[in-house]
């Protein structure tokens, strides 16, 4: 899969903390994206442990897109990074990463971890042109169909403080 993207135009889209209130709509998005997402006990759990979970909502209020990440020592773990169907191909997956690289570098953070499904070739193709490098693989990582499971592949993205350039374009979609 691929797609041109255009960068996220800021009038229309509003930046804020994932709250309670805002799980019906996320899991409606989660529900279309992934044939197993998360539960509303994963982001229950997220919100009460205080990891940053951020929204992009549409002008209509709604969320379109969001992210959950794990403040380590000195990195963040993505957790989970998302794109409502409607809405991507708009750059909305760069602009919460962006969220994330200028969180990360504010609190010290050296690195921005995560996972993505090996079979994802979409979202990897989205975080090496953000700048994420492939450092490993977590085997058996994600549940897949018919009780098997499918492999991780392990990305870091240095956060000094000039981290390597980003590509014009993005692809936004479920990049789990």
């Amino acid at each position: 899969m691929s797609a041109v993207l255009r960068d996220a135009d800021d009038a229309g889209f509003v930046e804020r903390a994932m709250r309670p209130a805002d799980l019906d709509r996320v899991l409606a998005i989660e529900a279309t994206l992934y044939p197993f997402p998360w539960t509303r006990g994963n982001f229950v759990d997220s919100l009460a442990a205080g990891y940053d979970a951020h929204l992009l909502c549409a002008d209509d209020g709604l969320p379109c897109a969001y992210s959950v990440a794990l403040d380590g020592v000195q990195e963040l773990h993505l957790l989970n990074l998302s794109v409502a169907p409607a809405w991507q191909s708009r750059g909305l997956a760069r602009r919460l990463l962006d969220h994330l690289v200028a969180r990360g570098r504010a609190s010290a953070a050296t690195a921005l971890w995560l996972e993505v499904r090996e079979g994802n070739l979409r979202a990897r193709a989205v975080y090496a042109r953000y700048g994420f490098v492939a450092v490993g693989q977590r085997p058996g990582y994600y549940p897949a169909e018919a009780g098997r499971r499918e492999d991780a592949s392990v990305m870091r993205l240095a956060l000094e403080p000039r981290a390597a350039a980003r590509g014009a374009n993005d692809d936004d979609a479920a990049l789990d």
